[in-house]
C-alpha cells in the first residue's frame, strides 16, 4: 500500500464539538420535558444530521419531524460553534507536517454550513484538496459512500487513503470503503468498538507519528495489523 492521501473527519476528531453536540441534544430533550440517555447519543454520533435526528425523534417519541428538530438543532448549534470553536491537540500538529507531502480532505457527516465555520474559524481551509459534508450524500456513515465521494474528489483509491475517525460509525465507513482506518478515540468514544480498525490512536500526535514512519520507510506502505 503506498499512502497519498490522509482524509479527516471533522466532530469529535479536528475539533471540539462533541461536547457542544451533546449539551445542545440533551437541552432540546429538556425544552420536550425529556431525558436523552447517553447510549442515545452515541448512537447517534458519526450519522449524517437527518439520520442522527431520526435516532433522536424515534428514542424520544417527539411530535416533530426529524427535519424540524434538526432545524432547532442547528440553530442552537451555529451560536455554539462560532463562540466556542476549538481545534483538538495536536491538529495545528498533523496539518503542518503532512502539508505539501500528502492530499488532505475533510469527510463530515455534519453540513455544509458547519464545515465552512470550522475550516474558516481555524484559518485552516488552504490545507486540504477536498471539504466533503453531508449535503448531497444518500447514506451517512456508516455506510462507506460519503468515503468514496471523498477519494472520487482526491482522485486517490481508497487504498492509498489514511483514514482519522473519533467515532466507531465513521471508522467504520472508512473501513468498508477500504481505507486504512485510524481511530483518535475522545472522551465521548473511548467505550466504542474500534476492534475492527488498522490502529487506536491515543491522540493526533500519535496519529501523525505512526503515519510518518510508515512514509520514511523506502517502500511507503502501512502493513496490517
Amino acid at each position: 500500500m503506498h499512502i497519498e492521501a490522509l482524509i479527516f473527519d471533522m466532530d469529535g476528531l479536528m475539533i471540539d464539538s462533541e461536547r457542544l453536540y451533546f449539551d445542545t441534544e440533551r437541552e432540546m430533550a429538556r425544552r420536550f420535558k425529556k431525558t436523552v440517555e447517553e447510549e442515545t447519543l452515541w448512537k447517534m454520533m458519526g450519522r449524517s444530521p437527518l439520520e442522527s435526528m431520526a435516532v433522536f425523534v424515534e428514542t424520544l417519541k417527539l411530535p416533530l419531524s426529524p427535519k424540524e428538530v434538526l432545524g432547532k438543532r442547528n440553530e442552537l448549534m451555529r451560536v455554539k460553534l462560532k463562540n466556542d470553536l476549538q481545534s483538538m491537540p495536536g491538529l495545528n500538529h498533523i496539518l503542518d507536517t503532512f502539508y505539501g507531502k500528502l492530499k488532505m480532505a475533510v469527510c463530515t457527516g455534519a453540513q455544509k454550513e458547519f464545515l465552512d465555520i470550522v475550516v474558516d474559524g481555524l484559518g485552516i481551509r488552504k490545507k486540504f484538496h477536498a471539504l466533503q459534508t453531508s449535503d448531497g450524500i444518500k447514506h451517512g456513515k456508516p455506510d462507506p459512500e460519503i468515503y468514496l465521494e471523498t477519494c472520487t474528489r482526491l482522485d486517490k483509491k481508497p487504498h492509498q487513503c489514511v483514514v482519522l475517525e473519533d467515532s466507531s460509525n465513521g471508522a467504520l465507513a472508512g473501513k468498508r470503503a477500504g481505507c486504512y482506518v485510524i481511530a483518535v478515540p475522545s472522551e465521548y468514544t473511548r467505550e466504542q468498538d474500534f476492534s475492527f480498525v488498522h490502529y487506536i490512536a491515543a491522540d493526533l500526535f500519535q496519529a501523525e507519528n505512526h503515519i510518518s514512519r510508515f512514509l520514511l520507510s523506502p517502500k511507503n506502505g502501512i502493513g496490517s495489523r
